[in-house]
């Protein structure tokens, strides 16, 4: 393991530990843990959480891809942010990926597939409404969530991998929290600069660079986007290059910007679900979700 890679893993370790202090299992949802999507039974696990009193209903999908500047995270920290989210009234998908630099670029984005592929094969086992898939993701999670939007709807940005999305899967709308939509090493800060070298199989070439932007692949098929930031987001400015990238390919979106009256919520205070915030956060995700069920 790297410097900043070891750095990240125990600031963010500790960070995420005051966060979710005191926070147990509700008891209205229903898990399905450590269930193996890969061929890597330590990296390639996922959770499913279900509100119980839907008694295996089919339900709406959401399908959350966590962050940690691509270098740390997996579905344990994500559980009380899913939960959360399932009591609102979907299925969510809580999965691990392989992180750099242990793995190399485009890892996030396969793994993402194979969720994708096993939410299908797995549907009705878990009762997934699969013509209502949703997806969340923050920070550099956003970031792999939006390249993943458009490889599922630009053919030619697609063409760029060895692997394919599965079969009539469609995305009906994703939210995007305090995430990177650009990336180019020169104007990023340091840390941002060390941790794209550990992603990147060659550091950062310029052509890598353009692959792993997002918003320079958005078209007019990209899935409705709920997006956000806050006042204290280091990745704030982002949100304008994607608010761009969306109104030139005249995407639907809502845009919002927390702001309470201090102005100190900060990078993905949606995941600390004790605060009031992140509650209407949170709830305005999935209330913008609601507006493309299929009837």
């Amino acid at each position: 393991m790297s410097e900043i890679s070891d750095k990240i893993r125990k600031e963010f370790g500790e960070k995420d530990d005051e966060r979710d202090a005191g926070l147990g299992i509700p008891d209205d949802v229903e898990r399905f843990c450590d269930i193996v999507y890969g061929e890597d039974s330590i990296w390639q696990i996922l959770d499913v959480y279900r509100p119980k009193a839907e008694n295996g209903n089919p339900l709406p999908v959401i399908v959350s891809v966590h962050g940690g500047g691509w270098v740390y995270g997996d579905k344990e920290r994500y559980q009380y942010y899913c939960m959360d989210l399932a009591r609102r009234g979907f299925a969510v998908v809580n999965f691990t990926y392989r992180l750099a630099p242990e793995h190399k670029f485009p890892a996030p984005l396969e793994d993402t597939n194979l969720v994708m592929g096993w939410c299908q094969s797995n549907a009705e086992e878990y009762g997934f409404d699969m013509g209502n898939v949703f997806a969340v993701g923050d920070s550099a999670g956003a970031h792999i969530l939006a390249l993943y939007a458009c490889i599922l709807t630009n053919n030619e940005y697609a063409d760029s991998y060895d692997f394919r999305a599965p079969e009539g899967l469609r995305l009906k709308a994703i939210a995007l929290n305090c995430g990177q939509y650009h990336i180019e090493i020169v104007a990023s800060d340091p840390q941002t600069r060390e941790l794209l070298a550990e992603l990147l199989p060659e550091g950062g070439t310029k052509e890598e660079q353009r692959l792993a932007s997002p918003d320079l692949f958005i078209n007019s098929d990209f899935p409705p986007t709920f997006f956000m930031t806050a006042p204290k987001d280091f990745l704030l400015p982002q949100a304008q290059v994607l608010q761009l990238a969306l109104l030139k390919a005249q995407v639907n979106f809502t845009y919002r910007f927390y702001c309470d009256p201090y102005s100190s919520l900060g990078h993905v205070f949606h995941l600390n679900i004790k605060s009031d915030w992140a509650k209407k956060c949170n709830d305005e995700e999935c209330d913008f979700f609601r507006k493309f069920f299929n009837k």
